[in-house]
């Protein structure tokens, strides 16, 4: 458990999560790095993006399989639950699958890939024509898995501050 600091300024512990909170987080940017190398080796994104999207299923069901094992007493007040512990399974696991496909998958492989195809664009201009071609080559795949790390946190703020005021407004009781 690690204690964080919330919106209002509040402490709260928060649970260590392997799939948020470790190396294992970047298994979900697996197809960057398949769009990083999409011009060398085409038939590796496809592959990738298979292992992106068995990340999001794997956090997904860890997800409800933690809310399935939570202790019943968390959910009550005054002996009453709030809603029917389904619920809050279901909600678990659709909050984190929709988040991780939009934070690991689909928001950064966009981006990686409009990166990659940018520097491709620019290291492919006239005025750089005398670089021997192993560096027009290479370039912009380094430049994509460069960027990776410094996309991530931002990402991931920007999916929880949509989803905070979009769908666990909608969904949450």
């Amino acid at each position: 458990m690690k204690t964080e600091k919330s919106q209002d300024g509040t402490s709260q512990n928060k649970e260590y999560n392997v799939f948020r909170d470790s190396l294992l987080r970047f298994m979900g940017y697996a197809n960057e790095v398949g769009e990083s190398f999409r011009y060398q080796f085409p038939k590796l994104v496809a592959p990738t993006y298979v292992l992106a999207f068995g990340y999001c299923a794997a956090d997904s069901l860890n997800a409800g399989y933690t809310k399935w094992n939570e202790d019943d007493s968390k959910r009550k007040i005054n002996n009453q639950s709030l809603v029917s512990k389904e619920y809050e399974i279901a909600y678990a696991v659709g909050d984190t699958l929709l988040w991780q496909c939009f934070a690991s998958v689909l928001i950064p492989g966009g981006i990686i890939n409009v990166i990659v195809r940018a520097s491709r664009f620019a290291i492919a201009r006239p005025a750089l024509g005398g670089l021997p071609s192993g560096i027009k080559k290479w370039s912009p795949t380094a430049v994509g898995l460069g960027s990776i790390p410094f996309i991530v946190h931002p990402i991931d703020t920007f999916v929880d501050m949509v989803m905070d005021e979009t769908t666990r407004k909608w969904f949450k009781k």
